[in-house]
């Protein structure tokens, strides 16, 4: 209710009245002030969209100069022929710097981290009473742009905003799809960058189409994630016996079990494959590479005992450990 009364605070530094953006998402006048008091999701949406249309400004009085209806629609147009989704959100916060330079985005990489920030240039609002719906509004518009142009959930690895924790923070998670900071220099998003080379998956016509109804990007979150096949080969690589369980994966993932073996079979895997590649590969290189004794391969690959990997190199290969690096010594060109 909080983000409620900011949109009805943004009528009030025009000199309007809110009643008809309240009527229309149901939410009573007297509903305001109630403590702890939430809104649905659809509710914000439509409170949102009539506000947007009635005051004609898409930044509700965030900042100095209002962005009339359609402006965003603008930048997607702009971003939309991108070939990788790298380059239209480059060109997103470029051109977001076009509507306003009261706050600019930044897209950067580093260490494999793709990061999207926000300087703040002037007070949201004026005097500030509106910074916490800019900034979280801004965050989630981009990503939530993102997830739809790649057709994908895009996991966050980390979500910061430059604020202490506001009462209602129980709400944040909700929005954004990883853990949540306050309190930091600067509000940015971070994500793996390997979802910035995936190709766009809309067009011209998809986008028309969402533009007619493009608010419940911002509350609406992605099942599917077009990397998570990957990400899960990445993390069991990197400690395939810590890794060992779907319990630990999926934790890892910020993923319920369930959910992570669903996604799985939805792309054509399942975790005991991926694992079984994993631990495949991890064998191979340490068998063919090093002088290892078999049982510290065996650890290393994920496995309990030594017995239990030689049965599973077996069915893999056809051949114990031992005759694999045995015949790879012979003919180390195959």
């Amino acid at each position: 209710m909080s983000l409620v009364r900011d949109v009805v605070r943004a009528y009030e530094a025009r000199g309007a009245d809110a009643a008809s953006a309240l009527a229309a998402a149901r939410i009573a006048p007297g509903q305001l002030q109630q403590a702890g008091r939430h809104v649905t999701a659809l509710q914000f949406e439509r409170l949102c969209a009539t506000a947007m249309q009635e005051l004609d400004d898409e930044a509700l009085g965030w900042f100095s100069r209002r962005l009339p209806w359609g402006s965003y629609g603008m930048l997607a147009r702009a971003s939309i022929t991108s070939p990788h989704l790298g380059l239209a959100l480059e060109r997103w916060c470029r051109h977001h710097a076009l509507l306003t330079d009261d706050i600019l985005l930044a897209l950067t990489q580093r260490d494999g981290t793709a990061r999207i920030g926000i300087e703040e240039r002037r007070l949201p609002g004026g005097d500030g009473s509106l910074r916490e719906l800019c900034l979280l509004s801004t965050l989630r518009n981009v990503h939530g742009l993102a997830c739809w142009l790649i057709d994908s959930r895009l996991p966050l690895a980390r979500v910061q905003f430059p604020f202490g924790a506001p009462a209602h923070a129980d709400v944040y998670p909700l929005l954004f799809p990883g853990p949540v900071a306050f309190g930091a220099a600067h509000a940015a998003i971070e994500f793996d960058a390997r979802y910035l080379s995936l190709p766009l998956a809309r067009d011209e016509s998809a986008l028309q189409r969402m533009l007619q109804r493009a608010l419940p990007l911002t509350v609406w979150q992605y099942r599917r994630d077009r990397l998570l096949v990957a990400r899960v080969r990445q993390l069991l690589g990197g400690d395939p016996a810590a890794m060992h369980g779907a319990a630990r994966v999926a934790e890892a993932l910020h993923l319920s079990e369930r959910t992570l073996h669903r996604q799985l079979r939805q792309e054509g895997a399942s975790l005991q494959q991926l694992k079984d590649e994993v631990r495949r590969a991890q064998a191979e290189h340490l068998l063919r590479h090093t002088g290892r004794p078999v049982k510290q391969v065996a650890h290393a690959a994920g496995f309990a005992s030594d017995k239990s990997f030689t049965r599973a190199f077996r069915a893999w290969t056809g051949s114990s450990p031992a005759q694999y690096r045995a015949r790879y010594r012979q003919s180390p060109s195959t």
